[in-house]
């Protein structure tokens, strides 16, 4: 951030300085990147002018530019963003001349080439940033930033009691490196209510404890280690009331687990307590990743695992505290043939695991189930290896989709974006097979992992439907990207979109 934009965020913040320059909103130049489709403003584009100064289009696709020694100049700008591309000139270079004057503006329009539409980061600190710097009508009541927050990991979201709750692994504060890592939380207003349209933003109500920031939402005995909490899932209890449960896990970091079990919402004092607590060797008979309900033979079910549903609990609030009554769905792999089914005996069979059969030749593609082809390049006969994603029922395609990002590495091929590949695909049964699948979004050199499909917001019968995922520099070589690195950023996906139909609809 200049001089200038630290001098008008002070005064925003109703801090004064007497000896910083001042810039009026007048006094800025509004450079607005828009997409060519829809004219519509454009996150996470990033403008570089020739001597390296690099500024980020903010929710509204713009940047309030005010550099001295460069105003009532000609200013070249480079415009690069994941997924979207402007057109290069003679010498291969992508950018636009801009005659840079105080309260002027220019309009820079891109070609989106992802399938999924990039709509707005849901989390960290100043969203609308430039737009309120420019003093332009934004749609979020706290378009800076809420609950404190600069950094959220890994978002689940559930309808529970008349409200949308949220959930977020490891956050970051700006008053220290060190953040909070208990879960945080938040709710939202359903979509229909008299909340922000979900295509626009989230008004969160983030709980927090006095000082503002973000509070624990999960409560452990003993300190030690951080805890992470998945598998965030509404059931009823022997009264019938809807409860709300997880799985938490108290670890070293990403690796070490030193405790974990299944935890239940306590309503009145807002915090998840324990409620069993699992053996260190047991891993699996818990909900994990995003659960999503499923009706089999007249029984309701949680069906949940990473990235695909394959293991399953009936669903109740007994149930999935009784380790007992949990059941995973395994491959049987013998003399070339496979066989599905699923079992109480043993833990489900994972991606890496059908992988590792598929590569040794010791299961057909046909029965790899979890591995769909690449529909966009069918003559290469590639298998996608999803990493971490949701599956979801969509009223629309009549199908269970998949909103996956594919593992980091693929037959031996370092990728540009590890970790940040994601692919659609859909099935007739949440277990699959997904048997073909088609990328949606990429990402360069940044990770985009553990996205999520939240169904309640879909919209037109589930024709578009809505998905988020974690945007960061984690796992490659690349700098951090200034306000998005380590936050969640919404995109939007029409079912519709002619390179879905060429592959689904034959």
């Amino acid at each position: 951030m200049n001089y200038r934009a630290v001098a008008l965020w002070m005064v925003i913040g109703g801090i004064l300085c007497s000896n910083a320059a001042i810039v009026a909103a007048d006094g800025y130049f509004e450079i607005q990147v828009v997409d060519e489709q829809t004219g519509k403003g454009v996150p996470l584009v990033e403008l570089k002018t020739v001597n390296h100064l690099r500024y980020v289009t903010d929710n509204a696709g713009r940047v309030a530019f005010y550099e001295p020694g460069l105003m009532n100049e000609t200013v070249f700008f480079s415009v690069s963003s994941h997924g979207y591309e402007m057109k290069k000139d003679g010498f291969g270079i992508a950018g636009i001349r801009l005659e840079v004057k105080e309260g002027g503006r220019a309009e820079i329009k891109v070609k989106r080439l992802n399938i999924a539409e990039r709509l707005y980061r849901s989390t960290g600190q100043g969203l609308y940033r430039d737009s309120v710097m420019l003093k332009k009508e934004v749609p979020l009541k706290e378009p800076l930033g809420m609950g404190g927050v600069v950094g959220q990991d890994s978002v689940s979201g559930v309808p529970y009691r008349g409200k949308i709750y949220w959930f977020w692994g490891d956050t970051s504060r700006i008053s220290y490196p060190l953040g909070l890592f208990r879960m945080a939380g938040a709710t939202s207003e359903l979509p229909g209510g008299a909340g922000l349209p979900f295509s626009e933003g989230i008004d969160y109500q983030y709980f927090t404890g006095k000082d503002g920031f973000c509070r624990a939402m999960v409560e452990v005995a003993n300190p030690e280690g951080v805890v992470w909490a998945f598998g965030f899932a509404t059931v009823p209890d022997k009264a019938g009331n809807e409860r709300l449960v997880c799985h938490y896990s108290r670890r070293k970091g990403l690796t070490g687990e030193m405790e974990h079990g299944m935890m239940v919402y306590n309503d009145e004092r807002e915090i998840f307590e324990v409620a069993t607590v699992l053996d260190l060797v047991e891993k699996w008979r818990f909900l994990d990743g995003q659960p999503v309900k499923v009706s089999v033979d007249g029984v309701d079910y949680l069906y949940s695992g990473v990235p695909f549903p394959t293991v399953r609990v009936p669903a109740t609030l007994e149930a999935v505290l009784d380790s007992t009554k949990y059941e995973a769905f395994r491959a049987e792999v013998k003399g070339g043939e496979t066989r599905w089914q699923w079992t109480k005996d043993a833990g489900p069979s994972s991606v890496n695991e059908v992988w590792d059969w598929w590569k040794a030749g010791l299961m057909k593609g046909e029965q790899a189930r979890f591995l769909p082809l690449d529909g966009g390049d069918p003559e290469s006969k590639r298998r996608v290896r999803p990493h971490t994603g949701s599956v979801r029922w969509n009223p629309f395609r009549k199908k269970w989709v998949m909103i996956a990002v594919e593992h980091a590495y693929h037959e031996g091929k370092e990728y540009a974006s590890p970790l940040g590949e994601v692919w659609y695909s859909e099935a007739d049964a949440p277990e699959g097979p997904f048997e073909k699948a088609v990328k949606i979004l990429t990402h360069q050199r940044m990770t985009f992992y553990n996205p999520v499909h939240h169904d309640f917001f879909d919209e037109e019968g589930g024709r578009v439907i809505y998905f988020e995922g974690t945007y960061t520099n984690q796992f490659v070589e690349s700098e951090p990207t200034p306000g998005y690195d380590y936050n969640q950023i919404m995109y939007r996906l029409d079912l519709n979109d002619p390179r879905l139909v060429k592959v689904f609809q034959q």
